[in-house]
């Protein structure tokens, strides 16, 4: 292990504008995914370090809402400058302590930044507006008002976009924040903060509390906390709802997926491929909307299964931080798990590994958490790859029949995240796409994440929207003002 990969300073926490250690001064370690190394220590927030940042956020929320959007655009605006000035440093962190290839994490990052200065331009178009009334002499005003204290929780996938995700429309809607990063993952958000600080962000607005489940829990339950919004399993979002109903919260939820990826008969098997091969395996299929189950028509399922395993076999794996390296390790031992035991369970039912299967114990890979790209075909639906999320590099195929409804077979499913559809004819796609109960779906392309437009789930992948400016209205309510105008004189 060399000293260019360790994170030589314990992270600390952030209450009210100060670095510390926390109430019970509690640390925990923080793995390099590739090696199995140290990568450096974490403070761990608690129930009392949740206590303390809901007290400094509420002395500091109602400057910060009434500086108002200009204002409140500056600080982010040069924020994200520093973003963009410290790209490097934030990527060479993020990629030791999660895994993912410097490139990608450039382009997280890099990404993150957009966010902020979205949400601080987006923040001055939050208008109110003079409505009539059935009175001649009575009008009302309906404007927009922060929610008031946000908890939020951020998971270790992509934990510095997703945390701007939450924080840039927060902010610039003028709300004080609580955000729990994830342990696994600290040192990029950590920095990401050290920039939102140094841009001038006053002390209280955002608190910084890496931790586990107590912190979770107590940010749900707090009766000072006036919203939470995650981005988390299905299980976890639940536990979240019950536990905030108490104190009826305001919730944004962004949950599991397991997102069907369409190929009909008439599509670009070349492009289709490459672009499942990608959504499938990219961050080691650590994301939330990752292609988990291809439908794909059996007239050209042959061709389209070669390319997609001959493509996965081509990849070379290793750590991040090499040059040249553009598939990293999963993040912890659990994905591996889980990967296997899908594998194990499709190939029982029948399937059969056309590339893949196994951990890859190559030279310089036996310490890390690496799992070979992995295309299965013939999958009956049955199997738990077709049903459950995978969150590894696991990808399941399952072949339909001339005359069979991929659109039925889409939606057999608990989630509603993302979907995919690939074919020529564009008004033929578009049709199973209208078709498809998701949040977001990709026609001929693999992607539903757009800065400028809504972001989130249908049914068990949750509710509420990040991004575009229905992102920012999400941390904002109204406020009805009815007035009765005077007599004219």
């Amino acid at each position: 292990m060399t000293a260019q990969r360790v994170f030589s300073e314990q992270r600390r926490l952030v209450i009210d504008g100060a670095e510390t250690d926390g109430v019970d001064k509690l640390v925990t370690r923080v793995v390099d995914p590739a090696t199995g190394e140290l990568a450096g220590t974490t403070a761990y927030a608690g129930a009392g370090d949740v206590d303390k940042a809901v007290e400094a956020a509420h002395r500091a929320q109602p400057d910060w809402a009434s500086a108002g959007p200009d204002a409140r655009a500056r600080v982010l605006h040069r924020a994200a400058d520093l973003v963009r000035e410290r790209v490097d440093e934030i990527a060479w962190a993020l990629t030791l302590e999660q895994g993912k290839p410097v490139p990608d994490s450039r382009k997280e990052i890099l990404f993150g930044a957009e966010v902020l200065d979205y949400y601080a331009e987006e923040g001055k178009r939050l208008h109110g507006e003079v409505r009539t009334s059935a009175a001649p002499d009575v009008r009302s005003v309906v404007s927009w008002a922060p929610v008031g204290i946000v908890g939020a929780i951020v998971p270790w996938n992509y934990p510095v976009d997703l945390y701007c995700w939450k924080i840039g429309p927060a902010l610039a809607a003028g709300n004080a924040m609580i955000v729990k990063p994830p342990h696994e993952t600290p040192f990029a958000v950590g920095l990401l903060v050290r920039c939102l600080l140094d841009a001038g962000l006053p002390a209280g607005v955002l608190n910084d509390l890496p931790g586990g489940i107590e912190a979770g829990q107590r940010l749900a339950a707090h009766p000072d906390v006036d919203m939470i919004t995650a981005t988390a399993s299905t299980a976890t979002g639940q536990a979240l709802m019950r536990t905030a109903a108490d104190t009826m919260k305001r919730v944004s939820l962004e949950l599991g997926g397991q997102c069907p990826f369409v190929v009909l008969d008439d599509a670009e098997l070349e492009l289709a491929a490459q672009a499942a091969f990608r959504r499938s395996f990219s961050n080691a299929g650590q994301i939330c909307i990752a292609v988990n189950r291809v439908l794909v028509a059996e007239s050209v399922a042959d061709d389209f299964v070669a390319a997609v395993a001959e493509l996965a076999d081509s990849v070379r794996l290793g750590h991040g931080l090499d040059d040249g390296v553009l598939y990293g390790p999963a993040t912890n031992a659990g994905v591996l798990a889980r990967a296997a035991d899908h594998v194990e369970d499709a190939v029982r039912l029948g399937a059969k590994v056309v590339a893949g299967g196994s951990v890859d114990r190559s030279e310089g890979l036996a310490g890390g958490h690496f799992y070979r790209p992995t295309v299965i075909d013939g999958v009956p639906l049955g199997a738990r790859v077709m049903s459950e999320e995978t969150f590894g590099p696991v990808l399941g195929i399952h072949r339909y029949a001339e005359g069979e409804d991929p659109v039925r077979l889409a939606n057999a499913t608990r989630y509603g995240l993302a979907a995919y559809v690939y074919g020529r004819d564009l008004e033929r796609a578009w049709s199973v796409a209208d078709r498809i109960e998701a949040g977001g779906v990709g026609v001929n392309i693999n992607d539903v994440s757009e800065l400028q437009a809504p972001f989130g789930g249908w049914k068990l992948s949750g509710f509420g929207r990040e991004l575009g400016p229905e992102g920012l209205r999400g941390f904002s309510q109204q406020r009805h003002v009815r007035l009765r105008l005077r007599a004219s004189l």
